[in-house]
């Protein structure tokens, strides 16, 4: 069976264009089935603030309302997805931007009010992914660059969490491919103490994740990203890594195992 990268990159890493160009390049390089999902949520934030939109979070999730919804579109799908798309044409990797409306690859459900009324958020199921038309892509060597845009199948756009669309596509892809689920943020991996940079932990049980949440040394962004990792490995990935967007291509970083 042929191995599948899928590698998911922060939005602190793709607000800093030194640290992306350096990415990218370190992407563009690595040979085989390869596809990138990104973020932007620093970008958004700011694009917010300069339109008079309050941004409210909860447990590290955006709250998607009507406005919000039209601006993480406009930075998401828009300048960030073909900034990166632009990059990696200019460095010999043929990608397509696309969001999950494209093809319908990522339907999703917008999700219930309760608890917690989270908006315009997309719920997505690996079941309903798309593989076949994302197989038909990577098997003509092109790399999907995705951004965290989904839709309802209604004609509504949907905000999702990147973390989360990249441990749904990797599920998806695990009965075609050897998949291989990589996070890259600005952190050389999960630290036990989040002010040292050389505390890195380099493996984390489902036991230890609990341990380090009931201390409340994982805490805000960190959890869904461990959430979907966690969920990833349990439904046929075989790997997940956290690493710092610089290590791509090293061994460097925390590694979630059963």
């Amino acid at each position: 069976m042929k191995t599948l990268q899928v590698i998911k990159i922060g939005g602190n890493v793709v607000d800093d264009p030194a640290a992306l160009k350096s990415f990218l390049y370190d992407f563009s390089k690595i040979k085989g089935a390869k596809l990138l999902i990104h973020g932007g949520g620093v970008m958004a934030t700011q694009m917010a603030e300069r339109l008079g939109i309050e941004t409210r979070m909860h447990k590290g999730r955006r709250i998607t309302d009507w406005e919000t919804l039209k601006t993480v579109t406009m930075v998401y799908a828009g300048w960030i997805n073909k900034s990166i798309v632009a990059a990696l044409q200019s460095l010999g990797c043929n990608a397509i931007g696309l969001s999950g409306a494209d093809c319908n690859i990522i339907p999703a459900t917008k999700r219930s009010p309760e608890p917690i009324d989270f908006g315009y958020v997309g719920d997505v199921d690996p079941s309903k992914i798309g593989s076949e038309e994302l197989s038909a892509l990577l098997e003509r060597s092109i790399c999907p660059v995705f951004c965290a845009i989904t839709h309802d199948g209604n004609g509504s756009l949907l905000n999702t969490n990147a973390d989360t669309m990249a441990s749904t596509l990797a599920i998806a892809m695990t009965g075609r491919y050897d998949v291989r689920l990589i996070f890259c943020l600005e952190k050389d991996g999960v630290l036990l103490d989040r002010n040292d940079e050389s505390s890195v932990i380099p493996r984390i049980t489902e036991d230890y994740f609990a341990k380090l949440l009931e201390e409340g040394i994982i805490e805000g962004g960190m959890i869904p990203k461990l959430e979907n990792a966690f969920a990833a490995i349990g439904n046929g990935v075989s790997e997940v890594v956290i690493k710092h967007a610089r290590n791509l291509n090293n061994e460097r970083g925390t590694t979630l195992v059963k």
